[in-house]
């Protein structure tokens, strides 16, 4: 039933996206951008300016659009893409564990948004709503 798949996406969005929100709004309200730019400094990630900004905008405002299902392929591909930075630069040498240092969320959150940016956020979505709004018109257009 598709009302099945809409609301496991749904689910997976919402989840997704809440963790991201989450570690967006720390890097920009707890610890500041300063605080995240001396902490991927210390991590030896490259240009750690651009990087931090980069990582919490990307977290914030792209968990935002994965929960609300908005421009979904690019805040997919764009949360994979921070993921697998971060998965790179910093958690594949401690293991699995994240109590460890590890790459167990930063995977599983990388390969959640590409699986949304590949499949689509689903029926319960501004990305289908706007969608079959343009449907709706190019069709009365070309009748």
């Amino acid at each position: 039933m598709k009302w099945t798949r809409d609301l496991a996406v749904l689910v997976a969005r919402v989840a997704i996206g809440a963790v991201l929100v989450a570690h967006g709004a720390q890097k920009f309200f707890t610890f500041g951008i300063s605080g995240t730019i001396d902490s991927f400094a210390g991590m030896g990630i490259p240009v750690p300016q651009a990087a931090a900004v980069f990582a919490a905008v990307v977290e914030l405002v792209g968990g935002a659009a994965l929960i609300l299902g908005a421009a979904t392929p690019v805040a997919g591909l764009l949360v994979m893409l921070n993921m697998l930075g971060a998965l790179l630069l910093v958690h594949l040498g401690n293991g699995v564990f994240v109590d460890q240092g590890g790459f167990e969320l930063v995977a599983a959150l990388g390969a959640g948004a590409l699986v949304l940016a590949v499949t689509g956020p689903g029926a319960f979505s501004v990305d289908h709503l706007v969608g079959r709004g343009r449907a709706g018109r190019r069709a009365a257009q070309t009748a």
